[in-house]
C-alpha cells in the first residue's frame, strides 16, 4: 500500500558554486534545508512547462498520478484475452501477489516517468517491455 506523503529518493551531482549558494540560502532563512531549496526548485520547473506536461500525457495518453494493478486486475484482463499498454506519469504499482507468468500474459509493454514497484521476479520477466 502506497503511503500519502512516500516519496522516492533520488541523488544528484552539484558543483561547489551551486551547492555553497543554496548553502547560503538555507543559511538566510529562505529555505529550510538543501532538499527543501531542491523541491522548490524542481516544483517551479514543473510549474513553469505545466501546459507542456498536459498537452504530452492527454497526446500519450497516460495516466498522471498512481497506478495499481492487482493480481485480480490481471486475471480480468488475461479472461478477455486482451493485454496492457501501462503508461504512467508518476507511480506505476504492480501488486506483489502478482506472479511473473500472469504478468508476462497480460502486459504487452510497460513505460513509467517516475517510478515502479513490483516484485524482483517481476520487473525481470517484464524487463523485455519495459520502456
Amino acid at each position: 500500500m502506497v503511503k500519502v506523503g512516500e516519496t522516492e529518493k533520488i541523488t544528484i551531482n552539484l558543483g561547489f558554486v551551486d551547492l555553497g549558494q543554496i548553502d547560503l540560502l538555507v543559511q538566510e532563512g529562505f529555505y529550510s534545508n538543501r532538499t527543501d531549496f531542491i523541491r522548490t526548485a524542481i516544483r517551479n520547473q514543473i510549474a513553469t512547462h505545466a501546459e507542456t506536461i498536459k498537452q504530452t500525457v492527454a497526446r500519450k495518453t497516460l495516466v498522471l498520478g498512481l497506478q495499481q494493478y492487482t493480481r485480480r486486475d490481471l486475471e480480468a484482463v488475461r479472461a478477455t484475452g486482451q493485454k496492457l499498454q501501462i503508461k504512467v506519469l508518476g507511480l506505476a504499482i504492480l501488486a506483489d501477489d502478482i506472479s511473473p507468468e500472469l504478468a508476462l500474459a497480460t502486459i504487452d509493454s510497460l513505460i513509467v516517468l517516475g517510478a515502479l514497484r513490483a516484485s524482483g521476479e517481476v520487473k525481470a520477466a517484464l524487463a523485455d517491455r519495459i520502456r
